[in-house]
């Protein structure tokens, strides 16, 4: 029976997914490009993300492959010290995601009570993170099913609802308001120059992590069939509610006068107010329902990578207290130690960071570039599975197609962006001047080089000397197999 209550259903397992990489909060980023966000959204969707989806359902599908999601998918093809690294990346970037995540949140919030200052403040503004991410963090210890129900009131309440409203409104707007479109959306056309490409990596942000529910997968109802099902319904709903929210905040709103933390509340308000100004108290309600949906995503996120982390510390990569978990399963050692990284993040980034935009730009670029660098291990895991691994007989329920020349096709597409996007994170977003650009390179460089060092140090000088080794694993499971 508690196995029953356990399982998550498919839409359940969907919402979580979803919440995870389909949000709201980097709308405004987007809208910075102008029509040329439509381009980078679709080569993106169809060239980044689906590769991530598919790859990501034929490893998950794979016998003895599920353990620890991507960990387990590099670990057993590139071996244990990349496979630690790469779970490592992917639950780092995100001590850093959850920054940019309530940054918005609280930028939403400071309109909705009227208190600007929660988001011009520095020292309050600090204070707004930590406390929204605490109270989340404890929120979790309830275990996956808690976790399930927010992500999809979150999801439907705070990303569906406000971007089809939004939809509805920038029609209404300019084809029956007769309001024009924003210059700032129509200067730049739909293929981007040169200098557009350093936007590339934001775009990657609005695909990320839609393989971080993967150490869930055996609390999914049918996870052969559905886990895939999944995947390939996620690449649809990401690519039309992401085109869809970015053109509307950029057609609605100038490029010079928007906010990275509030364009989209500033959206709703042009959008609403232009026809009747008493209407402050919807926007209001909107500002609400969007901070609650990215909500939702940073409570996903809490517990999506630590279950990989915790198959980890299993195996003794980590202090052994890493592994407990509580009466509902959740790994609360993990969480706190987040929890207090994820305090380090928002006092440099917050209080060192030079300005608001500063700090949302250099938080949203090392997020996708900690995250990339996990991609990479995690393509080229892929490349070695099927061309070094094809005939080990390795069993699976779903196939990436085309055969291997698909397979190689579809992979190296989503390396080849990866590595491109990497790249481009070093050049200063246009947005930035003066010193602003100095601020950005030097903690973006710096903050960068420290974490990719982080996982090899700790695993040369810790991990290869307490790890639990072969023959105790094998007597462990024979143990576990004669009980």
């Amino acid at each position: 029976m508690s196995e029953t209550k356990r399982k998550l259903s498919l839409f359940s397992f969907f919402a979580m997914t979803a919440s995870l990489f389909i949000t709201v909060y980097e709308y405004p980023t987007f809208a910075m490009s102008g029509m040329t966000l439509i381009f980078f959204l679709l080569v993106c969707g169809l060239f980044w993300f689906l590769p991530v989806a598919l790859c990501s359902a034929e490893m998950a599908t794979i016998k003895d492959y599920q353990e620890g999601g991507i960990f387990g998918w590099v670990g057993k093809t590139l071996g244990e010290k990349f496979g630690f690294a790469a779970i490592f990346f992917q639950w780092f970037q995100i001590t850093v995601g959850f920054v940019t995540m309530i940054y918005f949140i609280i930028g939403s919030l400071s309109y909705a009570v009227g208190i600007p200052a929660l988001n011009s403040n520095p020292l309050l503004k600090f204070a707004s993170v930590v406390l929204i991410f605490w109270i989340a963090t404890l929120l979790q210890f309830k275990g996956t099913e808690t976790t399930a129900k927010v992500a999809k009131a979150g999801f439907v309440i705070g990303i569906i609802v406000p971007v089809g409203l939004m939809l509805i409104l920038t029609i209404k707007y300019i084809m029956i308001g007769g309001h024009p479109v924003a210059p700032s959306f129509t200067e730049k056309g739909f293929l981007p120059k040169g200098k557009d490409f350093a936007a590339l990596a934001s775009f990657m942000l609005a695909y990320m992590g839609v393989e971080a529910s993967a150490p869930h997968i055996n609390e999914l109802e049918n996870p052969k069939k559905n886990y895939p099902l999944v995947m390939f319904i996620l690449v649809i709903v990401g690519i039309i509610l992401s085109t869809i929210g970015g053109s509307a905040v950029s057609m609605v709103v100038p490029a010079d006068k928007l906010s990275l933390n509030s364009g989209v509340v500033q959206t709703f308000q042009t959008l609403i107010l232009a026809e009747n100004g008493q209407l402050t108290w919807v926007v209001k309600m909107i500002a609400v329902l969007v901070a609650f949906g990215v909500l939702a995503q940073v409570c996903s996120w809490i517990v999506g990578p630590t279950e990989g982390l915790r198959t980890v510390a299993q195996k003794g990569l980590i202090p052994a207290r890493f592994k407990k978990v509580n009466e509902n399963k959740v790994p609360v050692p993990l969480l706190i130690l987040q929890g207090i990284i994820v305090t380090i993040w928002a006092a440099v980034l917050t209080l060192g960071g030079g300005g608001s935009n500063v700090s949302f730009l250099t938080a949203i670029s090392l997020t996708v570039i900690i995250y990339l660098s996990a991609y990479v291990l995690f393509f080229v895991a892929y490349f070695v599975l099927i061309f070094k691994r094809s005939n080990q007989g390795l069993e699976r329920t779903y196939h990436v197609p085309g055969g291997k020349i698909g397979k190689a096709l579809i992979g190296g597409a989503g390396l080849l962006l990866s590595l491109l996007a990497i790249g481009s994170s070093m050049i200063a977003p246009s947005e930035l001047k003066g010193n602003e650009i100095h601020t950005y390179l030097i903690t973006l460089g710096i903050s960068y080089l420290v974490t990719l060092a982080i996982p090899f140090v700790f695993y040369h000088f810790y991990s290869r000397h307490h790890k639990v080794t072969p023959s105790i694993q094998t007597q462990g499971s024979k143990k576990h197999e004669n009980d």
